[in-house]
């Protein structure tokens, strides 16, 4: 029995218990109903809408204004004044959709004994078996990467007992397709929304191959009667070919793949999947506790509130690894708040792009799990973002570069949305391009730093362009912006240079500098980088020892004391500005800041205060906080974040956390169990990369690190530090430490 499996003895009841599968275009919610199977399907390029650029004309001529009252102290006169002339028309985006469901109904007697179905996290299949009336009924379903579309192969150990009918639904505008052959079909459109008319077309198919018994079709269902076994071919696609083109055509696409998948051996297809989603899963192991596999996941969920099972948190790592497979692969779209999966019309916050945490840390995990493939798509995004974000910087800012704020959808919607509180932030951009660069730091490879940095280019100018004066100081900052989404004692969130703002930009100038030096270009950037990184403000302590979040130490007295983001932390985690050992002062500052905030958040706050305490060397304290994200407030049965509600950004920075407890990197540097609390005391991680283009093996045990492999991709030098030493060691192929 595997420890990288979920399982359960009853049927999903909930969507929240469902196993998801998923080959980062197509998604799929499996039920494994014993006689009523459910299969939700979803489509990761499926939102409302259309192409649309939401530029307000009256903005630019506004913004000065805006700035003006800010820099005066006229807090509440600024939101008004932005609220009415400086945000994005439409200030509403779109929503990710469901594609609809596809029901299995079993032919036999309800009463079911020796149910079983379980999500093998190392073959990305879901399986459902069961026994009635002395038959042995046997579900596989998985997502194929390869022949891009689900297949589902149910069988009986009796020939001739299985029999079935199958029926397509979908919520969304269109009508069943008129076929005569063992496909279901649902041609449709997609809704409008805010204003945006729908531009998308969508089919949504399956196909039947049965062996043996009788196969007919209805109006609207097949039916399989007294069959060995049936497979079932699931498809969706959409027109959508980027954001600015709609001409796809997705009845021929789909009607291709599935006569592609069709024609091809079960076995086959199986082989290949399973062989495909091995290469990326199997590159990394992690072992942190006590076997208790044995155990229903939903279980050990309830049962971890009590007493801590570490090896649930790394059946939560190989899960976030896994949902990373699912959905988010080259030529994807990036992982949006839910993944791909999402089963509602109006799904919590559109279930889009959310740029001032959430989508960042759904690629925390990339990286040091040995998943870089799975970045790739939110470079693409970016490349993107960075065409409508031109336009944007010029229409709303007068601008060079381009911007994006606190929000983008499937249509690189780039302007302030939802109000000046929280869409009127102008360093959304500048962050994903900080995260390019980390990404480019793991490998080193000259192609990856080539294709980013016009990106990180373009958002430096943008950055440039729009710092002003600070009023009797020398700093140079942003103005308008807001330190995401918490208000300060001046009643809103709008300020003039953030401490987040302040840590971003550094990071994105100090990539940009670095990256110009290491191509040898664009020197006379460089320079005006240098120059304008020197005046920006640098972290403060405030009255009470903590680090502060605003230029001014308003942190005592704002509001919401224990408001879910900690976004002036930003340069402790996922920066590496605020370090335990370099910088001890602003580290103690960052911790009281963190103790004030406290651990009480959303699922993905729960996440981010994991890295956090990590970085501190806090290892208890981050323990406490992994065992709250892995209790039934924060998780559900599937091992779903719960925000509440699901959003997929805590299974990511949660499993993100867990390896920061167990090694930390930069560049030329790694620390070995940094936060590594005691119940966690012996235990190995294979595979987890490093900043540097280094691949760690490492065991340990009684707390002590015992064995360290390090696998360079090329020749190099970097300090590891564990129990208390810190060698300087070459790197060469190859390499075992000698402890």
């Amino acid at each position: 029995m595997t420890m990288n499996r979920l399982w359960y003895d009853t049927a999903a009841s909930a969507w929240t218990e469902a196993l998801p599968i998923g080959n980062g275009r197509l998604g799929a919610m499996v039920f494994g109903g014993a006689w009523d199977e459910r299969i939700q399907i979803n489509e990761s390029t499926f939102y409302n809408g259309g192409p649309y650029q939401p530029i307000n004309p009256d903005a630019k001529d506004h913004l000065p204004a805006v700035r003006q009252r800010i820099l005066d102290g006229k807090y509440m006169e600024a939101e008004r004044l932005a609220y009415d002339h400086v945000m994005a028309r439409p200030d509403l985006q779109t929503s990710y959709q469901p594609i609809g469901d596809l029901k299995i109904a079993f032919q036999h007697d309800m009463t079911t004994i020796n149910y079983r179905r379980e999500l093998d996290l190392e073959t990305g299949i879901a399986v459902t078996r069961y026994d009635c009336d002395g038959v042995h009924y046997h579900r596989q379903i998985f997502a194929s990467a390869i022949a891009d579309v689900i297949v589902c192969k149910v069988t009986v150990d009796k020939p001739g007992s299985l029999s079935l009918s199958l029926l397509l639904s979908s919520p969304q505008n269109g009508e069943a397709e008129d076929r005569r052959d063992h496909v279901l079909g649902y041609l449709g459109r997609n809704r409008k929304q805010n204003g945006i008319p729908g531009a998308l077309r969508f089919a949504f198919r399956t196909q039947v191959v049965a062996t043996g018994g009788f196969v007919d079709r209805g109006p609207e269902s097949i039916r399989v009667r007294e069959a060995d076994s049936v497979i079932i071919f699931i498809d969706a696609g959409t027109s959508f070919r980027r954001y600015d083109d709609v001409s796809g055509d997705p009845e021929k696409t789909t009607e291709m793949r599935l006569a592609r998948a069709s024609t091809r051996a079960f076995e086959d297809l199986l082989e290949e999947h399973v062989e495909d989603h091995r290469r990326l899963f199997g590159r990394m192991a992690i072992d942190i506790g006590p076997d208790l596999s044995h155990v229903p996941t939903d279980k050990r969920v309830r049962d971890n509130v009590a007493k801590p099972d570490p090896q649930l948190a790394a059946l939560y790592t190989q899960y976030g690894r896994y949902l990373a497979i699912a959905s988010s692969r080259p030529g994807t779209q990036p992982s949006n708040l839910q993944g791909i999966w999402n089963e509602e019309i109006l799904p919590p916050w559109n279930s889009k792009f959310t740029l001032n945490i959430n989508t960042q840390m759904n690629y925390w995990l990339a990286d040091p799990a040995n998943l870089a493939e799975t970045f790739i798509p939110l470079i693409e995004m970016v490349e993107d973002l960075a065409e409508t974000g031109q336009e944007m910087a010029r229409a709303h800012y007068g601008a060079r570069g381009w911007v994006v704020h606190h929000n983008t959808d499937i249509w690189r919607a780039s302007g302030p949305i939802d109000g000046p509180k929280w869409g009127l932030w102008p360093t959304g951009g500048a962050w994903l391009c900080a995260q390019l660069y980390d990404h480019y730091s793991f490998s080193g490879d000259e192609a990856i730093l080539r294709r980013i940095y016009p990106l990180m280019k373009g958002s430096a100018e943008f950055i440039l362009d729009i710092l002003v004066d600070l009023p009797g100081t020398s700093y140079r900052v942003t103005c308008p912006s807001l330190s995401p989404e918490n208000r300060h004692p001046g009643g809103t969130s709008l300020c003039a240079g953030p401490a987040m703002d302040n840590q971003i930009i550094r990071d994105v100038f100090a990539a940009v500098i670095s990256a110009s030096e290491a191509l040898a270009i664009d020197e006379a950037l460089r320079a005006e980088l240098v120059a304008a990184r020197a005046r920006l403000p640098e972290d403060k302590v405030g009255k009470v020892g903590q680090l502060q979040e605003w230029i001014e130490d308003w942190d005592v007295e704002a509001p919401e004391q224990g408001h879910r983001h900690v976004s002036h932390l930003y340069g402790l985690y996922p920066s590496h500005q605020i370090d335990l050992y370099e910088t001890p002062a602003l580290a103690n500052a960052a911790k009281v800041a963190l103790e004030r905030r406290g651990d009480d958040a959303t699922g993905w706050g729960i996440g981010w205060r994991i890295n956090l305490w990590a970085r501190l060397g806090e290892a208890e304290r981050a323990a406490e906080v992994v065992q709250k994200l892995l209790s039934p407030e924060y998780t559900y049965p599937n091992l779903f974040d719960a925000h509440p509600p699901f959003q997929i950004d805590g299974n990511f920075g949660g499993a993100a956390g867990i390896i920061e407890m167990l090694v930390q990197s930069k560049p030329g540097e790694v620390r070995l169990l940094p936060a590594l609390p005691k119940s966690w005391s012996e235990g190995y991680v294979r595979g987890v990369r490093l900043r540097g283009g280094v691949t760690l093996d490492m065991t340990w045990q009684d707390g002590q690190v015992q064995d360290v492999t390090l696998a360079a991709d090329r020749d190099t030098s970097m300090t590891v530090i564990y129990n208390d030493n810190s060698p300087r060691v070459s790197v060469t192929g190859l390499t075992k430490l000698a402890l």
